[in-house]
């Protein structure tokens, strides 16, 4: 099943809502942007230092190289979010991947991560987020969002099926696809 773009309208580049008196504003990262880049650098280390995200903080290496590295590939693009459009106050963050779909012959776009800091989740911060991530892979003719999720991170489970994503399978008898990986040396 695909993924389902929250209700709202977006452009690719940014969306402004508002929910409960509460503004937020969502846009995509500009890598070659001083301040995106160091709030989508701290955003990814508190996922990272989060249960959900490992606990451990990110590398000095991934500290210091992911932007140019990022900005170095055509294929990813990041969404953030924050309280208002002077950027001052960052909430959340998602980082994703364009990849290729064989069977369907178009790209696709693998959510990478997801952030929300703690004391906006619950808020459809992420939801949000998400409206801009649906109009930019629409605009990158992809034919799918995928994501992976730890099966504990129940929050995140419900949002994801809030927006219409659903486990993978081709046909229910041979079963869901299960992520795996293997770290290279």
């Amino acid at each position: 099943m695909s993924a389902q773009a929250p209700t709202s309208a977006a452009s690719p580049e940014t969306v402004a809502s508002a929910a409960g008196g509460a503004g937020v504003y969502v846009c995509r990262a500009d890598y070659a942007n001083p301040h995106h880049a160091q709030v989508l650098v701290a955003l990814l280390d508190a996922y990272a230092q989060d249960p959900m995200g490992g606990g451990e903080p990110l590398s000095d290496f991934a500290q210091k190289n992911l932007i140019a590295c990022l900005a170095a590939r055509p294929q990813a693009f990041s969404v953030l979010a924050f309280e208002a459009a002077d950027e001052q106050r960052p909430l959340g963050l998602i980082n994703c991947i364009e990849g290729f779909s064989t069977f369907a012959c178009k790209p696709l776009v693998n959510v990478h991560d997801v952030v929300v800091l703690p004391a906006y989740r619950g808020q459809r911060v992420a939801e949000r987020m998400f409206t801009l991530v649906h109009a930019i892979a629409h605009e990158r003719g992809a034919c799918k969002l995928t994501l992976e999720v730890l099966s504990g991170n129940l929050g995140a489970l419900r949002l994801y099926a809030r927006l219409g994503f659903a486990q993978y399978q081709l046909d229910p008898a041979a079963g869901s696809a299960q992520f795996l990986q293997k770290w290279l040396d």
